[in-house]
């Protein structure tokens, strides 16, 4: 029997990196490299590798990711491995979750310990990475999982997936869900299957290939975090700016179940006329209220002066969906109809 196909796609990260002569860690190692540090992988699967990129994820740009889809589109194999560094990876993955409807595995990993460390955790990531890529499970139900990231054994829907730590080696985690599969030995142990409508449908909103046209008018969406005594001169600056700073959209980090300092409400009233904004709860994700509180800076406040409310999304995932909306020419209805599916 033939073994699986699994195309490796190499964009840097900490798990491409290698010492220079003072001893401290560069980009350097490419695909080729990355496979041959971890014998295992030619005996599970025929592995071809190709080095996209030598660059740290923080540097990563949404038209690489897109590039990158497009690539991922062309191939004709029965997996696809991602390496890149961690500081993105639940970003990027979910852009890919966005950008790819395929019928094969798509998996993302890194690393969180350089390889001139004791015990670098890169090669046993990218092996069990191909390990999830080749499994029957994960091949079988590869639409209805989507996107994954797999670190430390463990298999996470993108649209989940948070880095909950800068350094340590258990870094990644979905906290709203809990991991889709485990590794254990030499298999892969399933969980559980994702819960994707919304997804599928920001997919069919966005259209069949958000990656093959970038809108001419595009614009860069804002990250703007709401902390205490916040007196909102960011909000304030980007109301004024006749070119809004050079953003097309914003998305607030909120308190609690959706709340701002009451001080900010006019600023960001007044953004939600001028910019799609988004509002997504600073703590980490997790479905926000719609219908609780009172007062001019609550939720129920806030939805009714227009600003379009996240559901459970990350701010940094809103801001990666409120990206691919603006990229796909989507107007402000059309944005909020596809964020309201994220609850």
């Amino acid at each position: 029997m033939s073994k699986p196909r699994i195309h490796i796609l190499a964009l840097g990260g900490t798990i491409a990196t290698r010492p220079d002569t003072t001893g401290v860690m560069q980009m350097g190692l490419g695909a080729d490299d990355l496979v041959a540090a971890v014998p295992l992988l030619t005996g599970i699967a025929d592995i071809e590798a190709e080095t996209v990129s030598r660059v740290g994820s923080h540097s990563l740009t949404f038209d690489q990711i897109h590039a990158l889809a497009t690539r991922i589109h062309a191939l004709k194999v029965d997996g696809i491995v991602v390496t890149q560094g961690t500081d993105t990876l639940e970003e990027t993955s979910f852009l890919l979750d966005l950008l790819l409807d395929l019928d094969i595995p798509v998996i993302v990993t890194a690393a969180m310990r350089n390889p001139a460390l004791t015990s670098p955790d890169g090669p046993g990531n990218l092996l069990a990475a191909v390990r999830v890529a080749t499994d029957p499970w994960v091949r079988a139900h590869a639409k209805a999982l989507g996107v994954v990231a797999v670190m430390l054994d463990e298999v996470y829907a993108a649209v989940d997936v948070l880095k909950v730590h800068p350094t340590r080696l258990d870094a990644f985690a979905s906290t709203q869900t809990g991991p889709l599969a485990a590794l254990v030995e030499d298999r892969v142990v399933p969980l559980a299957l994702p819960v994707r409508d919304a997804v599928i449908a920001a997919r069919a909103k966005l259209g069949p290939r958000p990656s093959a046209a970038r809108n001419t008018e595009y614009k860069p969406v804002a990250l703007l975090s709401m902390v205490l005594d916040e007196p909102g001169g960011l909000i304030g600056a980007l109301v004024r700016a006749p070119d809004r700073l050079g953003y097309g959209g914003a998305v607030i980090a909120a308190m609690g179940g959706g709340h701002v300092p009451e001080r900010v409400v006019g600023g960001l009233v007044q953004l939600a006329t001028v910019l799609p904004t988004v509002v997504s709860p600073r703590a980490g994700g997790g479905p926000m209220l719609r219908q609780t509180y009172g007062g001019p800076s609550s939720e129920i406040a806030l939805r009714k002066a227009g600003l379009i409310w996240g559901g459970r999304l990350h701010p940094v995932k809103a801001r990666i969906l409120l990206d691919a909306c603006l990229r796909a020419g989507l107007e402000r209805p059309g944005i909020a109809e596809l964020f309201d599916a994220f609850g």
